[in-house]
């Protein structure tokens, strides 16, 4: 069979995404606003597409609504292929009444769904990394090891791994030991790769790695069955260490880019990195593309800007205004006079018309976006922001905390303008 019917993939995508609040207030993690353009589910959907695979679950849970709706709008394809992106929500059954208790639990759940198509793999993503992999190689090399389970793995400075999954491997790849997160030097000393695996790699030989989950599973249909047959909640902390000398476990490594964007820094600093000339991640590559939705708007209006390492999304307008160092989503305004450097300013769900734009005038209420004369430094702006006349935003000197009533968060030291907010004109923080 093609691996379009041999292969079924599972992106999860119901975690409360505490880590990334105040972004995830209104929406999980998955539908996180991501490179101007996409979002964060945008990711691995299009991996999958990208490797033949269109037969494609997303499990959620938690502030489903955006993510929702970005996947119904997007992700349509033809009756004749075969192929989905279905999601598939936590509900009440006789059996189970609560929400998803963990990654495998919300596998366990929906196994019955699986069953209606037929296949041979399962293959289980997360929905919050950036990265680009052709699945059909951990798919080969699965099958050549006669694996029942394979672990995506990237080599990982050992003085770093302390918050990853580590594996201990054979010179076959062939998982020995499974541990989550230690924080013991010695036994992460135990876990580095051997000298002959080490020489495989491309990384730095000037130190040791060890091999850390990427939290991407190959699971033989059989297999993924019995490794459920638990109340067991948790791929990383307990299924995949309880496998261990019962099923044939074998690590696939991958040394491309990848950014697990699960906290509030490391969002910010993966999207700013993509105004580099030469990013780490490529959105510009034309042999496998980032597919999101089409939303039919004008190119980008610049009068008058100095802009220096920006990325600029669709029908955005900017006034004599300079910019560097940012991230621009769709639907953006940035009025004259106004300065912004390391700035991830999300944009904006719908254009206000001339009426609303006069209902702001008689409210004394900015417009969606950043008023004229503002000075913005290490921030994320969410969406539908309105950011009033003169204010100075920086992050600078303050500790994290709530301000301006809310309306600003700082966090991991970024300042945060959360979705919808108002900021009063002259707003100095």
């Amino acid at each position: 069979m093609s691996i379009q019917k041999r292969v079924l993939a599972v992106i999860m995508g119901g975690g409360r995404g505490t880590r990334l609040s105040p972004l995830t207030q209104e929406r999980c993690k998955p539908a996180v606003p991501l490179a101007g353009k996409y979002r964060l589910v945008d990711i691995p959907i299009s991996n999958c597409l990208n490797s033949e695979i269109n037969r494609i679950f997303v499990l959620t849970q938690f502030n489903t609504a955006s993510l929702h709706r970005h996947i119904q709008t997007t992700y349509v394809f033809d009756p004749f292929g075969g192929g989905f992106v279905d999601i598939l929500s936590a509900e009440q059954t006789e059996k189970n009444v609560d929400w998803y208790q963990g990654t495998a639990d919300a596998v366990r759940r929906n196994l019955l769904h699986f069953r209606a198509f037929p296949h041979e793999f399962v293959l289980i993503l997360s929905g919050d990394q950036l990265y680009r992999m052709d699945f059909r190689t951990i798919i080969e090399a699965h099958c050549a090891n006669n694996a029942d389970v394979t672990v995506a793995a990237i080599p990982f400075p050992a003085a770093k791994a302390e918050s990853f999954g580590l594996m201990r491997v054979g010179d076959d790849l062939s998982i020995q030991e499974f541990v989550e997160k230690p924080k013991d030097p010695e036994v992460i000393a135990r876990y580095t790769l051997s000298p002959s695996i080490e020489a495989r790699l491309k990384a730095p030989k000037n130190e040791k790695h060890c091999l850390a989950s990427m939290g991407i599973y190959v699971f033989n249909r059989a297999a993924l069955a019995e490794a459920l047959a638990n109340n067991m909640a948790d791929f990383g902390k307990e299924i995949i260490p309880s496998l261990l000398g019962k099923k044939r476990l074998f690590a696939h490594i991958f040394e491309g880019y990848w950014e697990d964007i699960g906290t509030v820094r490391a969002f910010f600093e993966t999207n700013l990195a993509l105004a580099q000339p030469l990013p780490p991640f490529n959105f510009f590559d034309p042999t496998a593309p980032i597919y999101t939705q089409d939303r039919y708007l004008p190119a980008s209006k610049l009068n008058k800007c100095a802009i220096d390492h920006v990325v600029i999304g669709d029908g955005s307008i900017l006034t004599d205004s300079s910019l560097k160092h940012c991230i621009l989503g769709i639907r953006c305004y940035v009025g004259e006079g106004s300065r912004l450097e390391d700035v991830i300013l999300m944009g904006a769900d719908y254009y206000e018309t001339e009426e609303q734009m006069q209902t702001n005038v008689t409210k004394g209420r900015p417009n969606i976006g950043i008023a004229k004369g503002c000075r913005i430094t290490r921030a994320i702006i969410d969406k539908n922001a309105r950011i009033g006349e003169g204010s100075v935003l920086t992050p600078v000197g303050k500790p994290d905390g709530k301000y301006v009533g809310g309306a600003i968060v700082i966090r991991d030291g970024i300042l945060i303008v959360t979705k919808g907010a108002t900021i009063p004109a002259g707003t100095a923080l």
